[in-house]
C-alpha cells in the first residue's frame, strides 16, 4: 500500500468531505483543542486516506485485522473508518469472528 497515493485512486470520484467533530461534546476543552489542531494540521485527513487505502487493499477485514495487515494503529482505524463511511468511501459489512480477537466485529468494504 502506498500512503502517498491520493485516497480516491481506483475510485471514479473522490470521497465526500466530512466535517464531523473529532471530540465529543462531553469531552474536556483540551480534547477539543487537540482535535482542532489534529484536523487543521492535515493529520486527520491523512489518517482518513490511510484508512480508506487499507480497506481497498484488504476488503472484508475487521479493524483489528486491517491494523495487523497494514501496521496502522487499530484505534486510529476505529476512529477514521466511521468517517470514511460518512464520506462514502467505505461501508460497513456483516459482523464476523475476528481472526485476531475471536470476537464478533464489523467488516469494512470499499463503497
Amino acid at each position: 500500500m502506498n500512503p502517498q497515493l491520493p485516497l480516491w485512486i481506483g475510485s471514479p470520484t473522490p470521497p465526500r468531505r466530512v466535517e464531523t467533530p473529532a471530540a465529543r461534546s462531553t469531552d474536556p476543552e483540551t480534547s477539543h483543542l487537540a482535535a482542532e489542531q489534529h484536523t487543521a494540521s492535515g493529520a486527520r485527513a491523512h489518517q482518513l486516506a490511510l484508512a480508506i487505502s487499507a480497506v481497498r487493499a484488504f476488503p472484508g477485514r475487521t479493524s483489528f485485522e486491517l491494523a495487523l495487515a497494514t501496521d496502522l494503529d487499530r484505534y486510529m482505524l476505529a476512529r477514521r473508518l466511521p468517517e470514511a463511511t460518512a464520506a462514502g468511501a467505505v461501508k460497513k459489512g456483516a459482523a464476523k469472528a475476528c481472526s485476531v480477537t475471536g470476537r464478533q466485529a464489523l467488516t469494512w468494504w470499499p463503497a
